[in-house]
């Protein structure tokens, strides 16, 4: 007995084999190196508006100040609100863009800063409404990524796991 197989039945079979194929490859890749990569796509936008708010060390730019009072609106309800408290808030974000970022490259307290991230891109949402599909839905998302699936093996939270045993 002898099995042929047509030229139809290869050309069939050769599609799912390039993607089983594929598939398999993939399975290879090192989710730690996602992990890291999602950590750094999400710090970048991030770390470099954080550096635009500062003039030197605690020393907040003008023009952060400017646009936190007379700029930024919050948009709530149809009404478009100012900001509270503007020079707290420019210098809690400003902190936030620097700190934030930082912790996560590191991979240090990870899930604490993505959650941080998670959170003023609400209040970024909030403030600049026509930014969610092209901005905030990707950092939304890959906030979230990485509180669910935390920092992976490239991180100093493995590190200390890994030493403390937790």
């Amino acid at each position: 007995m002898t099995l042929s197989v047509t030229p139809i039945e290869l050309r069939r079979a050769l599609p799912t084999r390039l993607i089983d194929g594929g598939r398999r490859l993939l399975a290879r890749f090192p989710v730690s190196l996602t992990q890291l990569a999602l950590r750094v796509a999400l710090a970048a936008p991030f770390w470099r508006s954080g550096l635009t708010k500062w003039d030197g060390f605690l020393h907040l730019s003008d023009s952060a100040v400017y646009l936190f009072s007379e700029e930024f609106r919050l948009h709530l309800f149809g009404a478009e609100l100012a900001m509270p408290a503007p020079h707290l808030m420019a210098f809690l974000s400003a902190c936030g863009e620097i700190a934030f970022p930082v912790l996560l490259v590191m991979g240090l307290g990870t899930r604490f800063a993505a959650l941080g991230l998670l959170l003023m891109t609400a209040i970024i949402q909030l403030t600049i409404p026509d930014g969610w599909a092209n901005f905030h839905l990707p950092w939304a998302a890959m906030a979230l990524a990485i509180l669910t699936h935390g920092p992976g093996r490239l991180s100093l939270d493995e590190l200390v796991a890994r030493r403390f045993g937790s």
